[in-house]
């Protein structure tokens, strides 16, 4: 019989005094009930070495684990393809360097372009994003973005590239979820959508068209520019190896906030704008000479 591995985040321990517990991916202990099995027995076979003893009554606990879903016929994470390798990135170097450093670990080929260059400046055609075929465009702003900035990129997926972005305001920062299709999220969307979620909708409109009076700046710190990149990446790799959704909601119907003095993430589910028809314009009546 083949040898049974456990997946990525389950553990077996053996409890002194109390048989055997799993931890699960979720952080949960559970009580293993082994009966006529044996506990030496399923370490052995749950284990890396060793012999790999079988019989009906460990074949059913290992069952039981399998249904579970806390074994795995996977001998490694999946793998980068190479049609998604290249990744173009634009914006401000404190976020881009440490994503590119996530991506090119996990089996991507990220493309920087440089500070202040024409792709990181308002107008950016279509045509410029595409430049050289991108898989995927990843845009990070250490600021509100402005008026009309990502118009262009929101057309990504309707060329078949995925389309990440991210930005800071004050002390919180936002990443969008990745588009990638018809039907996803666009920057266009999250916009009308938080709009439309605050009252305060007229001086959340004014603060991103500005100007705006500030104090002193906020810095975004190495701790909370890595967890921004190690956030990007995840998603990228999550889109790129077609890895399944975690906990929460689906990656591309969710907005994450982080509070940048405390690097606290929280999740809010938002959705396509659908498109609707210009109220029609009434004719002006004529008066009677």
């Amino acid at each position: 019989m083949s040898r049974t591995r456990l997946a990525p985040g389950v553990e077996v321990v053996a409890v002194p005094g109390r048989g055997l517990a799993v931890r699960t991916t979720a952080g949960e202990f559970l009580t293993v009930r082994t009966r006529e099995a044996g506990e030496s027995a399923l370490l052995s076979r749950l284990s890396e070495d060793g012999p790999v003893p079988t019989d009906e009554d460990l074949d059913r606990v290992v069952k039981a684990f399998e249904q579970a879903g806390y074994l795995t016929d996977e001998p490694q994470l999946p793998r980068w393809p190479a049609a998604r390798r290249d990744i173009r990135l634009l914006g401000d170097p404190i976020l881009t360097r440490p994503l590119a450093a996530n991506l090119a670990a996990m089996g991507a080929e990220p493309r920087t372009t440089p500070a202040g260059a024409a792709a990181d400046v308002s107008p950016v055609q279509i045509a410029d994003l595409l430049a050289g075929g991108p898989a995927a465009v990843v845009w990070c702003l250490d600021g509100p973005v402005p008026a009309g900035w990502w118009n262009a990129a929101d057309r990504l997926p309707e060329h078949g590239v995925a389309w990440l972005r991210c930005h800071r305001e004050g002390w919180q920062a936002y990443v969008e979820p990745l588009a990638a299709g018809p039907g996803d999220v666009t920057s266009a969307h999250v916009r009308a959508r938080r709009l439309a979620a605050t009252p305060a909708h007229r001086e959340l409109a004014a603060y991103w068209s500005g100007p705006r009076t500030s104090g002193a700046p906020v810095r975004l710190g190495v701790p909370a520019a890595a967890l921004l990149a190690a956030l990007l990446a995840d998603d990228l790799g999550r889109w790129a190896t077609g890895a399944a959704d975690t906990a929460g909601f689906p990656a591309r119907r969710r907005l994450r906030r982080i509070d940048l003095r405390t690097l606290s993430v929280t999740e809010h589910p938002v959705l396509p704008v659908p498109a609707v028809a210009p109220t029609p314009v009434a004719p002006i009546p004529k008066r009677d000479e």
